[in-house]
């Protein structure tokens, strides 16, 4: 009697206290409504690659120094978005932004020798001995694009007009006539002729022409200074002399373009005349060499650009 009562009285009570409980849960469901979703917390996309310029200046010569920075970068997929160059700077520039890899690049450059540059006038001398056509022959012949609008790298050179004193960024039209403009050295070259501007060498206003790659919008900018250094050995014409004074003008003149670009590289090229073609391979291993320094500050400017251009 006793289990059989037992087994009444407990089926029967867990059967409601089981019903209760569902229905308390019930109703507690009913009464609590699930918050919306909230947005999901934004993560951090990465930034694009800073807009790096390459700012290359006038040497002469030493500008072979320029063709080891530009093999430097190029293996260490440096990303370049633009050149800026004045003279020996404009020459170089123009070849590897027109579209020559750095193989084909330092190949062209070793083939430069002073015949592809020294075309004397005897007629009109009194505007400078050398006329200035043969490096602008030089320039169209061994490019691939036809006119700075096509080239591979967006390109600008620097010029002086020497009516005005204004500094002048050449951007369109042939390369040649660019190059030849951009390196009219006053008193050895003669002036370039363009609509009613007359023009010369760009290192009269502006030897590291940082600010013209900021003003064409820069995020970065890696200036090249080939002119740090001066031929120790005495002008033995009068042509040197102009070499020699505008080499020292240049060098102050650079100072503000040096100021204001986030890398300056100075490639050691010693005392190298500005016409001493024999110093190539030296000039070259220098440029490599001061390339290859400046990389770990070169990559630390990039990644504190990114990291602080990252969007959320």
């Amino acid at each position: 009697m006793t289990d059989s009562f037992s087994k009444r009285s407990r089926g029967p009570g867990r059967g409601a206290a089981l019903a209760v409980l569902a229905a308390l849960m019930a109703c507690s469901c009913a009464g609590r409504r699930t918050p919306p979703a909230g947005p999901r917390a934004a993560s951090a996309s990465p930034a694009r690659d800073p807009k790096i310029a390459l700012v290359l200046g006038g040497g002469a010569a030493r500008g072979f120094a320029h063709v080891g920075v530009i093999r430097v970068l190029a293996e260490e997929k440096i990303p370049i978005g633009m050149i800026v160059g004045t003279s020996a700077g404009s020459l170089i520039g123009a070849l590897y932004a027109a579209g020559s890899d750095p193989f084909d690049l330092e190949w062209t450059a070793f083939k430069l020798e002073k015949d592809d540059i020294f075309d004397y006038s005897i007629l009109s001398s009194w505007r400078g001995t050398v006329a200035g056509e043969r490096i602008e022959a030089f320039v169209n012949e061994n490019i691939k694009a036809k006119s700075i609008e096509e080239a591979k790298i967006p390109f600008f050179a620097v010029a002086a007009d020497l009516l005005t004193g204004e500094r002048i960024v050449l951007d369109t039209g042939p390369f040649g006539r660019a190059v030849r403009a951009s390196s009219a050295i006053p008193g050895v070259f003669q002036p370039v002729a363009l609509g009613d501007r007359m023009l010369v060498d760009g290192g009269v206003v502006d030897t590291i022409p940082s600010d013209v790659a900021r003003e064409r919008g820069a995020d970065l900018v890696i200036a090249v200074d080939i002119g740090r250094e001066l031929s120790h050995e005495p002008p033995s014409s009068s042509v040197g002399i102009v070499l020699q004074s505008i080499s020292i003008m240049a060098r102050e003149i650079s100072r503000t373009g040096l100021a204001s670009a986030d890398v300056a590289i100075a490639p050691r090229v010693g005392a190298v005349a500005s016409f001493d073609f024999s110093k190539k391979r030296e000039c070259v291993a220098a440029g490599i060499a001061a390339a290859r320094e400046a990389l770990p500050r070169i990559r630390a400017l990039i990644d504190a650009w990114k990291r602080s251009h990252a969007t959320s």
